[in-house]
């Protein structure tokens, strides 16, 4: 489950976002630098002479989804866990005479002096941003002010921002001196549309952290690559980035990291690539200097990713990697099951042992996150089981587990709606949920009740607090982090998560049995004190993924009693309408029927 990002108007990592980490743009049309009108405008155009004031506003996430981590980000004294970086990228491209204003919906209040501020707001981002992506398109409605919306949703389902002014689709950079040009030249509204994967990211320039309020984040991104080499059907980065992984210079990558360095930057950065490692080649070139650049300015940061699962096929990378202070990677695992991975067309998969691949991250000093995904047509009756026991396995803390949902403009997208099962709205997303209690937005071949009732036994499992505190432990004996660099910077907000005091405040706050994690924390401060402060921060998720995890299941139960309460209903109309349709030769029909 991947986190989808970059120059559009949206951000990561995540995902996925769905599928992740799903983190930032999409390409939806092969025109390149087209630009049309939205619909026949009358109103007056006169040259737009003077620099532009743009408002930069973050769309807010869907508040109950599993990424929005909120109390864990509070421990330390952040608001939320990453920084927008698609709408900073934007700013980059834009004319630098013209001013920014960054307002992250997620963090802060939107204000009507902002609005006021403002010449024209840009805005947009992931699916699951969406309706609020919607209500501030309204917002500029009725304050008056020339809205512009791109991203991944915007370039995937452009039918449901019709009402925005200006529509950016696709990777920003080849469209966005379009887009100013029109503006200047007093256009009021218009379409933009990229031509797909040809954007040479080699030349996108570096984006304006300067924007940022560091203190408000657990981490910050940066962007490496673009595209994944491998076709998985649910997974929408090959239909926005392609299947050519297109990745930025040397230079370009550590200018970024020089110029978080400036701005006083210290911590977690993550690489929101949705595959770090699909060009192999350029990576390993990368790597041992980024490595040299880390030890010349004393390791300021630590790096987090994304990639599949064959990374533990590479040694030499799994070094590299090392070396450069990578600390967590996410892997897209989706189902334990063979014949489920090649069914959705991740064979990549099937080719290994997947509990030994995650140990061997683990030997290089890398923690794993993972996302696995329920509701596949080709699942056995036996999912549930064989799921808990491969994260058992694994002893991987942190799972997304989430529902099946077709995503738009997906392999799978295409071929429910040609077999007929897409449910209506398929794309509208309510602003109730995300994945884990909305998916299966279409008519499954397993019943529905039995894809529900699996997907609860996994949670309430997986989650239970004794569970994941025994995979804690199981981790910290595994977590090889003896020989790395071992000292927080002092500018690193994540030093407090290793205070007595936060500890005490995980400890009393975490939802079930505080024994188990104290016992945890004590085991690894024995056998493994290098990994303790990865320990605690797994721990601190907990703080989120406990009541999130019993939030899904009383939504997963309330949806499997609506279709208990279908059932009887349905037998009913059934029996009236049979008794509505009684003839004389009806006991002949019944006959032909039992034959």
């Amino acid at each position: 489950m991947g986190k989808s990002h970059l120059p559009s108007f949206q951000e990561t990592g995540q995902a996925a976002i769905v599928h992740a980490k799903t983190m930032v743009i999409a390409t939806m049309s092969v025109q390149m630098a087209a630009w049309q009108p939205l619909a026949i405008d009358d109103r007056p155009r006169a040259r737009r002479s003077r620099p532009c004031r743009v408002l930069l506003i973050y769309p807010q996430f869907i508040p109950n989804s599993f990424w929005n981590y909120k109390d864990t980000c509070r421990l330390v004294g952040a608001e939320y866990p990453a920084a927008p970086l698609g709408l900073i990228t934007v700013a980059a491209l834009m004319p630098q005479s013209w001013e920014f204003r960054l307002v992250n919906r997620n963090t802060e209040e939107l204000t009507a002096a902002d609005f006021d501020w403002a010449d024209l707001v840009m805005s947009g981002g992931m699916i699951t941003q969406q309706p609020d992506t919607l209500a501030i398109i309204s917002r500029c409605h009725e304050r008056g002010k020339p809205i512009v919306v791109g991203g991944p949703d915007a370039t995937s389902s452009p039918h449901l921002y019709r009402s925005a002014d200006f529509q950016v689709l696709g990777e920003a950079e080849h469209v966005i001196a379009d887009f100013v040009a029109a503006w200047e030249a007093g256009e009021n509204s218009g379409i933009f549309t990229a031509e797909k994967f040809t954007i040479d990211v080699t030349k996108s320039p570096p984006p304006r952290f300067d924007l940022l309020k560091f203190e408000q984040y657990l981490h910050v991104g940066v962007q490496y690559s673009r595209g994944c080499p491998f076709t998985c059907e649910f997974c929408d980065i090959i239909e926005l980035y392609g299947r050519v992984p297109r990745t930025k210079t040397t230079p370009q990558i550590l200018a970024e990291l020089d110029q978080l360095l400036r701005l006083g930057y210290r911590g977690h950065v993550d690489f929101v690539d949705d595959n770090l490692i699909g060009n192999k080649k350029a990576l390993k070139a990368f790597l041992p200097e980024l490595r040299t650049w880390q030890y010349a300015h004393d390791f300021p940061f630590e790096f987090s990713t994304e990639a599949s699962i064959n990374l533990a096929d590479d040694n030499e990378l799994l070094a590299m990697m090392k070396e450069a202070n990578f600390f967590a990677v996410f892997v897209g695992i989706e189902s334990p099951d063979p014949g489920t991975l090649v069914s959705m067309k991740k064979k990549q998969n099937t080719r290994r042992d997947m509990v030994a691949s995650v140990h061997k991250i683990y030997a290089a000093g890398m923690f794993v996150t993972a996302g696995f995904i329920v509701g596949f047509d080709s699942e056995s009756v036996s999912i549930a089981d064989a799921m808990v026991e491969f994260i058992e396995a694994c002893a991987i803390p942190v799972c997304m587990v989430g529902l099946l949902s077709a995503l738009p403009n997906t392999q799978l997208t295409r071929r429910l709606a040609k077999e007929g099962r897409l449910i209506e709205g398929h794309d509208v997303i309510q602003e109730t949920g995300d994945q884990c209690t909305l998916g299966i937005n279409f008519d499954p071949k397993r019943p529905m009740r039995d894809i529900l009732t699996d997907y609860k036994r996994i949670l309430e499992q997986v989650f239970d607090p004794i569970a994941y505190a025994g995979r804690l432990s199981r981790l910290a004996l595994v977590l090889a982090r003896t020989d790395r660099h071992r000292e927080l910077h002092e500018g690193d907000s994540r030093r407090r998560y290793d205070s007595i005091d936060t500890v005490h405040r995980i400890i009393n706050a975490v939802p079930g049995t505080r024994d188990v994690f104290w016992q945890t924390l004590v085991r690894c401060a024995k056998s493994n004190p290098a990994a303790l402060h990865y320990i605690i921060m797994q721990m601190a998720l907990y703080l989120h993924l406990g009541p999130f995890s019993r939030h899904v299941i009383a939504e997963t139960n309330r949806r499997i009693a609506e279709l208990d309460d279908e059932a009887p209903a349905s037998r009913a109309s059934r029996h009236e309408t049979s008794d509505s349709l009684r003839q004389p030769f009806q006991w002949a029909r019944g006959a032909i029927r039992r034959s």
